[in-house]
């Protein structure tokens, strides 16, 4: 199912994946609307920002298009791929079973996945959550399939065939850490066996619902066209020229401007990427995890979330059972990037600071750390 990329694109290819393009520096001190509204006419189609306490909202933001071709602004309630963001919730999913007593964190894996190709290599569940597995990460952006194909897809069939592709371990568990989709694809098949119910039905009974949250804020499925922006890539750009590579052409639409449309679709494996939501979803959710007591566990588990992690050897990793961990002007923060076909996201918490930031854009190329770093500084002071 995946085609393999030329070696001679590989490498320019991920560094993009990573957020390592380069955009014009327009963002400066001072006002942050206007700030954000000249980065939105030089940049991307359209943007979502918020920054945000435990309990208030300091900033927010929509602007640009949703929808170039229509005309259709962007706006808070306009929905956006989340892509690998949903992978901090499938990691709360899993903690949360922990918490009740139906897992345990360092138990293997085959329990659950008897059938898995990893199976008898001791990956255990934690090695899953911080990335330390060893199962593999071919590029996954083939790993989709268009809105109106959703009713007859079979997720199950399309796991195997990954499964297939990609049999053996990059290394031996524990060894290192080293990213993998599969691995988060994997753990939602463990919530599913664990809940004897679908991952995403799971997570809308176990984490949408406690927060509060409706289906055109956080959801799997797009709730309403009409509110549900259009992904991008740059027409001018290294993604757009390798495109034939790494993308089916099915899902190629018409130039709009300096933008091609992306047609909108699911990912095959929603515990790896397939949250669907608006930046006041996202935010409702991290306002959660800065307050003291969280309506999706207890104490322990909410300090288990936030510990940094080590490999086999006792080396400390940038993960906790959920987040990445950043840096910038001084400040820590934990954070998740996603990213992937005409959409990009990163959310982050200053648990230092007190606040937590979200981005959310429809272009594939945004580089959202870059972005993050610039833009949370206005917020990063002491809070009234």
């Amino acid at each position: 199912m995946t085609m393999r990329i030329p070696k001679l694109l590989l490498i320019p290819f991920i560094t993009m994946l990573q957020g390592a393009t380069m955009i014009d520096d327009v963002l400066a001190k001072g006002n942050t609307t206007s700030d954000l509204n000249q980065y939105v006419r030089s940049e991307v189609p359209g943007l979502q920002y918020i920054a945000v306490t435990a309990d208030r909202v300091l900033f927010e933001y929509a602007g640009g298009w949703a929808d170039i071709q229509g005309q259709k602004a962007m706006t808070l309630d306009t929905t956006l791929m989340a892509y690998s963001m949903t992978k901090t919730f499938t990691a709360v999913a899993i903690l949360q079973l922990a918490e009740r007593g139906k897992l345990n964190l360092d138990e293997v894996i085959d329990r659950y996945l008897p059938n898995s190709p990893y199976h008898g290599h001791g990956i255990t569940l934690r090695q899953l959550l911080d990335h330390t597995s060893g199962i593999p990460n071919p590029i996954p952006l083939r790993w989709v399939h268009l809105v109106e194909e959703d009713s007859s897809f079979n997720e199950t069939e399309a796991l195997a065939a990954v499964l297939r592709e990609n049999p053996d371990l990059a290394f031996e568990p524990g060894k290192k850490f080293t990213y993998s989709n599969i691995g988060y694809w994997l753990l939602g098949k463990v919530v599913e066996q664990v809940a004897g119910q679908s991952y995403p039905a799971y997570v809308r009974a176990n984490i949408l619902l406690p927060l509060g949250l409706a289906a055109q804020e956080m959801d799997f499925a797009i709730p309403d066209e009409s509110r549900h922006a259009q992904g991008y890539l740059a027409k001018y750009s290294l993604m757009n020229l390798v495109k034939g590579f790494v993308i089916d052409s099915k899902f190629l639409g018409n130039y709009e401007g300096n933008w091609l449309r992306l047609k909108s679709h699911y990912l095959n494996g929603p515990a790896f990427g397939g949250l669907i939501g608006t930046s006041r979803g996202f935010s409702r959710f991290l306002q959660d995890q800065l307050r003291t007591e969280s309506a999706l566990f207890g104490l322990e588990t909410k300090r288990l979330l936030g510990t940094q992690q080590t490999d086999g050897a006792g080396r400390p990793i940038q993960m906790t059972l959920g987040w990445h961990i950043g840096e910038t002007d001084g400040a820590a923060y934990f954070f998740k990037e996603g990213g992937g076909g005409g959409f990009h996201s990163e959310m982050r918490i200053y648990p230092t600071k007190g606040i937590a930031s979200i981005v959310l854009v429809n272009s594939t190329e945004f580089n959202s750390t870059k972005f993050l770093n610039r833009v949370d500084r206005a917020f990063l002071g002491p809070q009234q």
